[in-house]
Order: C-alpha cells, then structure tokens, then sequence
C-alpha cells in the first residue's frame, strides 16, 4: 500500500486494486480510519478528534490530487506524493 503522504505523525496510505467508493487509508498511533474523499468515516476510528481533524482538513485540500491518485491506483501506475499539511 502505497504512502502518499505524512503529518504530524499521521501517515496517509491508498491501496491499488481498492473497491469504490473512492478512499483512503490514515493511520495515527497504532490506530486506523478509512474516509472518502468528502471526509466521511467509512471504517475505522483513529481515536484522536484532533488527527481526525487535521486528516479532513488535508483532504479538502487535495480532493483533485486524491482523485487523481485514485484512478492511477486503479489502473495499477504509481501513485504521487501529496503536499502535506504544515
């Protein structure tokens, strides 16, 4: 699974072969979510509101760049790095 981002110790991951809806994996101290590209919980809980947080802010930042890794994901191409927040 590919890393297409880190912050303030939360890591963004994104899997190639995934099943739609269009998503993302977070990961923060040992815990895990899964969230659309609006934001929404799919699975999953990271147990901290604040990295919650910071992960739905990056994501509204970057949902163009999200759906572009999403669509190199599914034709099997690497993916690209995206900005993280500062």
């Amino acid at each position: 699974m590919p890393r297409i981002s880190a912050f303030f110790g939360i890591i963004i991951w994104m899997y190639y072969d995934e099943h739609n809806p269009p998503h993302l994996h977070a990961e923060f101290q040992g815990n895990w979510v899964v969230l659309d590209f609006q934001g929404s919980i799919i699975k999953g809980d990271l147990r901290s509101r604040t990295a919650l947080r910071l992960v739905r802010d990056w994501i509204d930042l970057h949902v163009q760049e999200l759906q572009e890794d999403w669509e190199l994901a599914r034709a099997g191409r690497d993916l690209r790095e995206i900005e993280p927040l500062k």
